[in-house]
């Protein structure tokens, strides 16, 4: 099995880190140079900053505090919020980051995956997905496919989600599952899938999402949103296939180091980063 990665994330908003539930009530973590240096040194194989009020705002993520925290760790840096174009790509890549991660804009010119990936190479080019269920459709009757009625009635539930945009205050109508074909058909080199249901609750990720995802691409998935304790990110990689785990308050709030999850993954027959 190849090595797993485990990643953490900080959330920017007006230049500190903060920590939502599904998107909503936020509170603060602290300075992300502080929180970089602390996972620089705690062992995490990546750190994610995003700014999530950039592309409400109508800007991009603060190019100066990406050259200062690149300046000062080792680990690689992936950078997302309000990433619109090329030219922002090649400053944020020129500014330290590895990789970007663009979300709403993909959404909107889908051309900038495919631009990106052809001016830097598809392994710097991350799409987001923020994904949010729909509540399923049910099947009633002795028609419903696949099932056996035995003279009573059958129900099939469809799952389903949807693809959400601006920090999760948008919905697009577009199906989750449709959009990360076309993120990979794009030439995009890695999925961060969040679960806005699962986000920040600390309950375990959406498996369900996540075996869906992988069943319909082959290039590498992160899972996020719903990372409470090692079992999580365990079940994450075993069950939901994940090529990669990110978390953010678990380890922000020091429930659990960096060192501690990869010994419990390892002792669980996963292949960690050391």
């Amino acid at each position: 099995m190849e090595k797993k990665r485990l990643i953490a994330c900080l959330d920017l908003k007006d230049g500190q880190v903060v920590k939502g539930v599904k998107f909503e009530n936020f509170r603060r973590q602290g300075d992300p140079l502080e929180l970089a240096l602390y996972y620089d040194q705690a062992g995490v194989d990546e750190l994610f900053l995003l700014d999530i009020t950039a592309t409400e705002e109508g800007r991009s993520i603060f190019l100066e505090l990406i050259k200062e925290i690149s300046s000062r760790v080792s680990i690689p840096l992936a950078v997302g919020g309000g990433i619109r174009s090329v030219g922002m790509i090649e400053k944020l890549l020129e500014a330290g980051a590895g990789k970007v991660s663009i979300g709403s804009a993909a959404i909107e010119e889908p051309a900038l995956i495919r631009e990106g990936v052809a001016a830097f190479g598809s392994k710097s080019i991350v799409v987001a997905i923020d994904a949010k269920r729909k509540v399923g459709r049910t099947i009633t009757g002795a028609t419903a496919p696949g099932k056996e009625t035995s003279g009573k009635e059958a129900h099939v539930n469809e799952t389903s989600w949807e693809v959400y945009v601006q920090a999760g205050k948008k919905a697009t109508g577009l199906d989750v599952v449709e959009w990360a074909r076309e993120v990979e058909e794009l030439g995009a080199g890695e999925i961060l899938l969040t679960s806005m249901d699962k986000d920040g609750t600390r309950d375990g990720y959406d498996l369900d999402l996540l075996r869906a995802i992988k069943a319909a691409v082959n290039i590498p998935v992160i899972a996020s949103g719903g990372a409470g304790k090692p079992e999580h990110f365990r079940d994450a990689f075993l069950i939901g296939k994940a090529d990669a785990v990110l978390a953010a308050s678990i380890f922000h709030e020091r429930e659990f180091t960096i060192a501690e999850v990869k010994e419990y993954l390892q002792a669980e027959g996963i292949p960690v980063r050391h």
